[in-house]
């Protein structure tokens, strides 16, 4: 590619992640450098993974920006931007109390300090090794969904969007796989959104009863309605459940999709809610599993929060997903580590 096509790529990519397009920018740069070759690229694509990051909680967000930023430090440590956006990073991740899996600052201006001569040098082996241990979350990163939905809204305009959906497989592997074995069942196809609270969330999934009284586990995960038993053959494939994981880091932010249930720990089964922009019900962190983020198309889920309501909150004209198409599984392959953004 061209230098003037690709300093293009970049200042377009900047132009939609200051509109908050996070995804739309990463595919523009994988487009125009899939290797990652740039310290440009390597650098927009850490300020983007960041502001996931930030959105999300994610601490495997967190580090891959990190990972992303150091590398664009590394190939040109001169670059003020990139030393600027790496060490604002790592100071957030020191606030969040997040573990840190790059290199050390060893640089003044690009420049190796003495003792950083030696550390570097030293400790190489011992830093890559710890990083790429922690960077392999059991071989799990983020997945992707592309949700489509329509609603009818209440000026009586009918409305066929589709919604970008991250899944953290690595920080809830238990619900973005039965998230997956879902939708590749094609259980939520035509399942209606029958509970919408505006400024609160808008919740769907059942895809048994599509009223909020049924749905169940894609596959046995040891538990039937909450208990947890040792074979499948203990109930029947309607009372399967998961296990919570509501404990893993991840809030109730702005376009958190987390998993809906019943009162009783370890009840999830096919129903999720989502949180519009706006929203963030913290007295829900810790008791209900989130497991994706809304990464592109908030604006469709702040409409369908604001539709006509009528009984148990039930949309008065159907709200319906059409279909989920899995992008992403989250399972890593074996590309060059680089490669992940």
């Amino acid at each position: 590619m061209a230098d003037e096509d690709i300093a293009g790529t970049w200042k377009e990519a900047e132009k939609l992640l200051d509109k908050g397009k996070i995804d739309r920018a990463l595919d523009l740069l994988r487009d125009a450098d899939a290797d990652g070759k740039e310290a440009t690229t390597l650098r927009i694509a850490g300020k983007a993974i960041h502001m996931k990051a930030a959105k999300s909680g994610s601490a495997s967000e967190y580090r891959k920006a990190a990972s992303l930023l150091r590398d664009a430090v590394k190939m040109n440590p001169r670059d003020k931007q990139s030393n600027a956006q790496y060490n604002q990073l790592l100071n957030e991740m020191q606030d969040n109390g997040i573990s840190q899996t790059v290199i050390p600052r060893l640089f003044n201006e690009g420049t190796p300090t003495p003792a950083g001569l030696f550390a570097i040098f030293a400790g190489l082996l011992l830093v890559i090794g710890a990083f790429q241990f922690l960077q392999s979350d059991d071989g799990f990163g983020d997945g992707e969904a592309v949700m489509r939905v329509t609603w009818t809204d209440s000026q009586g305009v009918f409305h066929d969007e589709k919604i970008t959906i991250t899944l953290h497989r690595a920080d809830a592997p238990i619900h973005v796989e039965n998230f997956i074995l879902h939708a590749e069942a094609g259980n939520y196809n035509n399942v209606i959104y029958h509970r919408v609270i505006q400024g609160f969330m808008i919740q769907g999934g059942d895809f048994e009863n599509l009223d909020g009284t049924g749905g169940y586990a894609a596959k046995w995960y040891g538990y039937c309605n909450g208990q947890a038993e040792s074979s499948s053959d203990a109930c029947s494939k309607e009372t399967w459940t998961m296990p919570d994981e509501a404990d893993n880091g991840l809030v109730h932010a702005s376009g958190a999709i987390a998993m809906a249930k019943t009162q009783p720990p370890n009840t999830g089964g096919s129903q999720f809610y989502i949180v519009p922009d706006g929203s963030t019900p913290s007295h829900l962190d810790g008791v209900h599993t989130v497991f994706a983020t809304v990464s592109d198309g908030i604006e469709h889920v702040n409409a369908i929060s604001e539709v006509p309501t009528g009984a148990n909150d039930r949309p008065v004209n159907a709200v319906t997903i059409v279909s989920v198409e899995i992008t992403d599984d989250g399972i890593k392959d074996s590309s060059p580590w680089y490669q992940f953004w």
